[in-house]
């Protein structure tokens, strides 16, 4: 997969980002324009189409912040994390497959919203394999590799979609054909590119398995939540994610709605967006190689800074280059910001409780990232001005910044 020698495991562990980015490429693209023709037809203004998308993806997140935890404590047991990753998994790919079925717009959120909290929580259990599949110095590196290999192989089922929605006449399909075509598409590749883990992976980090698995877990569960109050550093570290990472999730989650409400053109948008993808393959794996010379902590920081100027700059968008030249920017640190949190925390948390760590990890991350989407469409309705809810997502990077500053200076002791 590149020019180290990354291990068998190591690229099945890889060949699931590449799964499960198809469908989040979806997600930030294809499917909001989508939903926004279903929700036109059914006389829902624009304003109304950009709220409503953040409140799905809000309540989503929401739902997988509350059972993560639980979900996570439970996976440290002993052979229980990879069946919770299949059946977490297998719901993420057939609710994509199902997304298909609905006419309405209300229906179709409402599988959208089954399906992602399918995809959310398989990264629970699959966030915390790191520590299984590799050793603490190549941490960095295996994780960067997930994200770039992800931002790249997704584009595969991404372009044959694109050809079929932006084409459909061409192919004698209505729009609801051909997007029936990339669902069913990205859904099989999700699940095709999971099964060498599934068959490969084995849990070597665990708990023994006591009398009653349920209930201990939400013991050890407690008692993780207690020791995080005692080292400052990994509860300093939460606080900071929770806010930096949920900027960087609602600016994914949000672009192409937030682009389709101000009107720009949506073949452009769908191109722009795989321009990010491209992007951010190579500069996941230069912050890779950066993260061998420079500290993690500090590359983290240039990736908040980085963020914060471009929420600045997306509040005044309203032109298709501007548009293309954020997909840029987002491209050049998006991949390096998220897989460089993941391995930092995992160097930081005890091995051997990487389930329960990773299902709190989550709270602060992708369930973190309801507050973003939440605000955004609240703000934009009650304003009635699209651009007012992306002022408030560069004061999360601010926050965030100084937050980790001060967990970086206690990790650093």
């Amino acid at each position: 997969m590149s020019n180290i020698k990354l291990t068998k495991l190591e690229k099945y562990w890889i060949l699931y980002d590449v799964g499960n980015s198809a469908f989040i490429m979806l997600v930030s693209t294809i499917i909001p324009i989508y939903f926004n023709h279903l929700a036109s037809s059914a006389g829902i203004s624009e304003v109304d189409y950009l709220a409503y998308w953040g409140y799905a993806a809000s309540v989503a997140t929401i739902i997988v912040a509350l059972i993560g935890p639980i979900l996570g404590s439970i996976a440290d047991t002993k052979n229980y994390k990879k069946p919770l990753f299949t059946l977490s998994m297998m719901v993420g790919v057939l609710g994509c497959a199902a997304l298909s079925l609905p006419t309405s717009w209300i229906l179709f959120l409402a599988v959208f919203v089954i399906a992602k909290v399918g995809y959310n929580a398989s990264l629970i259990f699959y966030d915390s394999m790191l520590v299984d599949i590799t050793d603490s110095e190549r941490m960095d590196t295996v994780s960067s590799h997930g994200y770039a290999w992800g931002y790249i192989g997704s584009c595969i089922p991404f372009v044959i979609s694109l050809v079929f929605v932006l084409m459909y006449d061409s192919f004698g399909l209505t729009m609801s054909g051909a997007m029936t075509i990339a669902f069913l598409l990205n859904a099989l590749w999700w699940a095709l590119v999971t099964l060498p883990l599934l068959k490969n992976y084995k849990q070597t980090n665990f708990a023994e398995l006591p009398k009653h698995p349920v209930r201990s877990s939400f013991k050890r569960l407690a008692n993780t939540l207690r020791d995080i109050k005692g080292q400052k550093n990994i509860f300093l570290y939460l606080l900071s994610f929770f806010f930096f990472i949920d900027g960087v999730y609602t600016i994914i989650e949000m672009a192409t709605a937030y682009g389709s409400a101000l009107g720009l053109d949506s073949s452009g948008l769908l191109i722009a967006l795989l321009v990010t993808q491209l992007v951010a393959f190579p500069c996941a794996l230069i912050f890779s190689k950066f993260s061998k010379k420079y500290e993690t902590d500090k590359l983290i920081k240039i990736c908040i800074i980085a963020y914060t100027c471009i929420a600045l700059f997306a509040i005044q968008l309203d032109q298709q280059w501007e548009f293309w030249f954020l997909a840029v920017l987002v491209g050049m640190f998006q991949g390096a910001i998220q897989a460089l949190s993941r391995s930092y925390f995992a160097k930081i948390i005890p091995a051997e409780k990487s389930g329960e760590y990773f299902g709190i990890y989550d709270i602060c991350g992708k369930g973190a990232s309801f507050m973003g989407t939440m605000l955004v469409g609240a703000v934009a309705q009650i304003t009635n001005v699209t651009n007012a809810g992306v002022a408030a997502i560069s004061v999360l990077f601010v926050i965030g910044f100084i937050l980790f500053c001060k967990a970086a200076k206690l990790n650093r002791k």
